[in-house]
């Protein structure tokens, strides 16, 4: 097979979807390997580093997208990329359609094979290949929190720790999974007071043991949400529905009843945000203010830091590629549930029950 690996062009997106150790082992499993000129130059992997390990080096991004038969990426294909789609071709990258109709109908018109890293679920229901990116954002939500909050930054001029004499900063958790147990341990090891707020109550339980004592858990419901967030310094967005949109945990009338120049950081905004007043930005200008709450609602955060996480996510896209390349795509995804999971699109076809129900469709499991 032909896999090919283009430079992302997503504003202040410095991942790329596959490392020389991966060029390595797809080569020597028979394949070819394209990678665009420069594409890994943002987390630090050269030309000549690809080339040594077997890839051929491809200037135009159009020449990797017309001779790939798998194109493997980081993030959704933006509108100047969907003309490069071809009917037949695999793209194996991140997609969250439940956020984008456009993006949705542009790639069933394309008649691709849309396999999306983020429902690829494993024999324990586990989300493995989103789960390392969801650890870097939970992680970097706590660092772009602490940030600004700072008052250059427009946000009320608090210190996450507090200093003797002073109280530490409220941060409220929505959501129990990774990104939410992972900053509300980086925001509790910082001295934060940390409300972290889920609807289930196995998960909540086992969050209760582990987490340090300034921690306190609580079930996930309108009061509690409304009754934590008025106190809250830092807010972070963690909900996951897998495949659809984010629910509206805080509508518009509700940021009243926070204080301000309080700093909502929505990691959701992926899948569209769990905040009413939530819209997409970018590294460069991350940040708005709605009703005196700065909102952060960066799109692409683990790209901020490409080299850790082009490492941590080729850590586990990697065997899943392998599988594609080497079966091809109908049985790979007939052998492995997993994979059968990621496809989304097909033909012209939406095979993702959460994205169908999202935007009204009809779903044909693949």
């Amino acid at each position: 097979m032909i896999v090919g690996v283009p430079k992302e062009i997503k504003s202040d997106e410095y991942r790329v979807a596959m490392v020389p150790a991966g060029v390595e082992e797809l080569t020597r499993a028979g394949h070819r390997v394209l990678i665009q000129t420069g594409a890994g130059s943002g987390s630090g992997i050269s030309d000549e580093m690809y080339s040594a390990n077997g890839a051929e080096i491809v200037a135009a991004e159009a020449d990797v997208w017309s001779r790939a038969e798998m194109v493997v990426k980081v993030k959704e294909p933006l509108p100047v990329e969907w003309p490069l789609m071809r009917a037949g071709q695999a793209v194996f990258t991140y997609f969250h359609f439940a956020a984008d109709e456009k993006l949705t109908r542009a790639v069933m018109k394309s008649g691709i094979t849309a396999i999306a890293y983020e429902t690829i679920k494993d024999t324990r229901g586990t989300l493995p290949l989103l789960t390392p990116m969801s650890e870097v954002a939970g992680r970097m939500s706590i660092q772009e929190g602490a940030k600004y909050l700072e008052r250059p930054f427009d946000g009320r001029g608090i210190l996450l720790a507090g200093v003797p004499g002073v109280a530490p900063a409220t941060v409220v958790v929505l959501g129990g999974g990774i990104v939410g147990a992972n900053a509300a341990r980086v925001a509790a090891g910082l001295g934060a007071n940390v409300f972290l707020l889920d609807v289930n109550l196995d998960r909540l339980r086992y969050l209760d043991d582990v987490m340090p004592k300034n921690v306190t858990t609580l079930f996930s419901n309108r009061h509690n949400i409304l009754d934590t967030i008025q106190w809250a310094d830092l807010v972070i967005g963690a909900v996951l529905i897998p495949g659809a949109k984010a629910p509206h945990l805080v509508r518009r009338e509700d940021l009243k009843r926070m204080q301000p120049r309080a700093v909502v950081i929505d990691v959701a905004i992926d899948q569209g945000g769990c905040l009413e007043t939530s819209r997409p930005t970018t590294h460069a200008k991350p940040t708005y203010i709605v009703d005196d709450i700065v909102h952060y609602c960066v799109t692409n955060m683990p790209g901020a830091v490409g080299r850790t996480s082009t490492y941590a996510l080729t850590n586990v896209t990697l065997p899943y590629a392998m599988q594609l390349a080497n079966k091809g795509i109908d049985r790979a995804a007939k052998e492995n549930p997993a994979l059968a999971a990621g496809v989304n699109i097909r033909g012209g076809q939406v095979t993702n029950k959460a994205v169908a129900d999202t935007f009204g469709m009809d779903c044909v499991p693949v």
